[in-house]
């Protein structure tokens, strides 16, 4: 088994897509008119917009909802991005060490998702996701 992505289901795909693209630095692809999705070497997350539910099971999701997921990003120097997005994002918290040795900050997306993007700070936290 293969993790392929995480997806989102928008209310407003456009103004989900264009924030995903100035957090990630990264052009979205577009593969139909209601789905995009973002590319990264590690991961990609797709975006869909609202009416794609009822292709599934109408009601199986819903946009602006979700309070139990964070969408993270590992990066390479989260002080800089902070720097980037500081005027651009809604900021749960600036970049701050955590207990298991990420530096770490966390904000949301148009729709209130908790983004999180982090940098590895410890030795075993390189080690751990082979950076050094």
């Amino acid at each position: 088994m293969k993790f392929a992505s995480t997806r989102l289901i928008a209310a407003d795909i456009h103004a989900m897509v264009d924030f995903y693209e100035m957090v990630t630095a990264r052009p979205a692809e577009w593969l139909a008119p209601q789905f995009a999705e973002i590319v990264t070497p590690a991961a990609t997350l797709a975006i869909g917009a609202a009416e794609t539910v009822a292709l599934f099971r109408d009601g199986s999701a819903e946009p602006a909802a979700n309070r139990t997921a964070i969408i993270e990003f590992m990066v390479d120097d989260v002080d800089a991005d902070f720097v980037r997005l500081k005027d651009r994002v809604e900021w749960v918290h600036e970049p701050k060490a955590m207990p298991w040795g990420n530096r770490t900050m966390q904000f949301r997306d148009p729709e209130g998702t908790l983004v999180a993007l982090f940098t590895p700070a410890t030795t075993a936290a390189k080690e751990r996701f082979g950076s050094r």
